[in-house]
């Protein structure tokens, strides 16, 4: 397999969404590619990258404006190489019970960037999740780390099959 390098960005409020890229990044890398993952904020260029995965958090039905200004900065680049949605957010089991459509805004950026797929994963709200109302719906049992690491190396060995293959 000829050095494939993927470049994996995120935007992330408390970190939930970072350890969803980290583990895309760490499978990927385990698969055999150079995966380099990066804040998306922190995205300069994605020309040295022969595909990219952008994720990011839905808070009120809105994608992380991090992954929205990647997408925008980039679309050019971005619809030239083989992209990939993600998104996270759901703070219960929803996101292992069904596929989750991706939210207007996402869908929007699929359609633009020509992105192969998006896949939603679970979120987390935890007791190290800042702020006052999360720390409260967290004491109430309205919390939990819904992340899938399972389905998470499962959707990054699916990219690796794709772009291991010749077509």
């Amino acid at each position: 397999m000829p050095d494939i390098r993927v470049l994996v960005a995120y935007g992330s409020k408390h970190g939930a969404t970072q350890g969803i890229a980290e583990e895309l990044g760490e499978e990927l890398c385990s698969d055999g590619f150079d995966a380099v993952v990066m804040a998306a904020g922190r995205v300069d260029d994605v020309r040295g990258y022969d595909a990219v995965i952008l994720g990011g958090a839905v808070y009120a039905g809105r994608w992380h404006v991090d992954a929205r200004r990647c997408a925008r900065r980039h679309a050019g680049q971005l619809r030239q190489r083989p992209v990939w949605l993600f998104s996270s957010g759901p703070v219960d089991d929803s996101a292992e019970q069904r596929d989750i459509t991706p939210v207007r805004g996402v869908a929007r950026w699929m359609r633009r960037l020509g992105a192969r797929e998006h896949i939603t994963f679970g979120g987390a709200l935890t007791a190290k999740t800042p702020g006052r109302i999360t720390r409260s719906l967290v004491r109430h049992g309205h919390g939990g780390d819904f992340r899938n690491p399972e389905r998470i190396r499962r959707w990054a060995d699916h990219i690796a099959a794709e772009l291991s293959s010749p077509s």
